[in-house]
């Protein structure tokens, strides 16, 4: 790495200067003597890019040149190292981080979509130039996964990865669940203290969680990313009722991004997932992410933290720097670009496993007969079938859960089901995982 042989300080410039921009400045001021000694120099922020000059950010800014464009900062003749913490796949950020390593600059980036969408290409742009992508802080914000994955368990095959991706969605399903309020409710609160956004959708329809899966994917199993692979599933149509009828099935229901090595190729999905309750992701509540690989050597290794913040993600993009300063170089997903293998990614119609399902049907005769029909025709085999009270004529819930079985089977069934007259609303599936 270029700045491998150099004493002097590392000179970065910040472009972005959000929560997590302020967070890095204020880190870099606080633990200034402590980075010294553990990287053996200096780091000095020498320049910044924001929207907006006047706002105040709790840091002093006036030793740093002050850029109104991002791009033109990569640019800047005496940096080392850019810091891109604008955000989004497109448009200011990727160019920014395009002319850094054209520039000769490392590049460090808590920038989740544009890795998710560039990555491969990116890294192999500054593979060739040899430079680093440091991107720690881009998935599981203070959790040290990509490290760990990377280097920790570098002399493991790693067959599976999954985990709490997102911080946002699982506060929301720990709240329904705790409090017995509905979807909508807990994410009005959610907006309220800052955990989810104005427009929450990137969050709660799983995107956000998708993005850092695809870049997981890579790392563990040393491929291209593949963004596009990912099935994606958000958390919009889980019920309160479903978290009465997982509390009695004995199961906790998490949304969950989960790569796997299968004998159709690999799988990448991201959905809400029934989990048993002794299953140790069933524990990590409210913001917390939390993240498990299981290698051939190491078995299985739990990763569990703040996803998301000031501290914890700055934390995170601080960790690369020191890396960048030391001279520390490792290739972008752990394997040089050029070698990252194709995989064959597995269609969700292969998924194999058991399935919850929620129906609303009219308490009649004979429906639960047509209900077992639909299923036996695609080989669907139940498992546990509960209704609670009666009500002749009304419409009520009904919920059962199969034996392990094909998705595309169970899709079959489902759509089979949701067609009889006396299924008032669409079914529900959530998909139970057995860690």
């Amino acid at each position: 790495m270029s700045d491998s042989h150099k004493t002097g300080p590392l000179k970065i410039a910040v472009a972005g200067l959000g929560t997590v921009g302020a967070g890095v400045l204020k880190l870099l001021e606080r633990q200034a003597d402590l980075i010294e000694q553990r990287c053996g120099r200096r780091i000095e922020v020498v320049a910044v890019s924001a929207r907006s000059r006047g706002k105040d950010r709790g840091v002093d800014l006036s030793k740093a040149e002050w850029y109104d464009d991002p791009v033109a900062l990569a640019a800047h003749p005496g940096v080392d190292v850019v810091v891109e913490l604008i955000g989004g796949s497109e448009g200011a950020a990727k160019e920014t981080v395009e002319l850094a390593l054209e520039r000769g600059r490392h590049v460090v980036t808590a920038n989740k979509a544009l890795l998710a969408h560039h990555g491969t290409a990116l890294a192999a742009k500054a593979e060739a130039a040899g430079l680093a992508i440091g991107f720690e802080a881009a998935v599981a914000g203070g959790i040290p996964i990509i490290k760990g994955l990377r280097e920790g368990l570098a002399a493991n095959r790693v067959s599976e990865v999954h985990g709490i991706l997102n911080g946002t969605c699982n506060y929301i399903l720990t709240e329904m669940r705790t409090t017995g309020r509905d979807f909508a409710d807990v994410l009005a609160d959610a907006q309220k203290l800052g955990y989810a956004e104005a427009d929450p959708s990137f969050d709660i329809d799983g995107v956000d969680a998708a993005h850092k899966l695809a870049i997981l994917t890579s790392v563990a199993f040393g491929t291209p990313v593949d963004f596009k692979s990912v099935h994606v599933e958000g958390i919009r149509h889980v019920s309160a009722v479903d978290f009465d009828y997982a509390d009695a099935l004995g199961y906790r229901i998490k949304l969950l991004g989960i790569a796997r090595r299968t004998d159709h190729g690999i799988e990448q999905r991201v959905h809400p997932c029934m989990v048993p309750k002794a299953a140790p992701i069933a524990a990590v509540d409210g913001v917390f992410n939390a993240v498990i690989a299981q290698g051939d050597f190491v078995d299985r290794v739990l990763f569990v933290g703040r996803g998301a913040g000031e501290g914890p993600t700055a934390s995170a993009v601080v960790a690369d720097l020191i890396d960048i300063a030391r001279g520390r170089s490792t290739p972008t997903f752990g394997v040089p670009a050029a070698q990252l293998s194709e995989a064959q990614p597995s269609p969700m119609e292969a998924r194999r496993g058991s399935y919850y399902v929620r129906l609303m049907v009219v308490d009649r005769p004979g429906v639960i007969a047509d209900v077992a029909a639909a299923m036996r025709d695609q080989n669907v085999s139940m498992e546990q079938f509960l209704q609670r009270g009666r009500a002749p004529g009304e419409a009520v819930p009904v919920v059962l859960t199969t034996h392990d079985t094909e998705e595309a089977a169970m899709q079959r069934a489902l759509a089979t089901i949701a067609d009889k007259e006396s299924v008032v609303e669409p079914p529900r599936m959530i998909r139970i995982e057995q860690f």
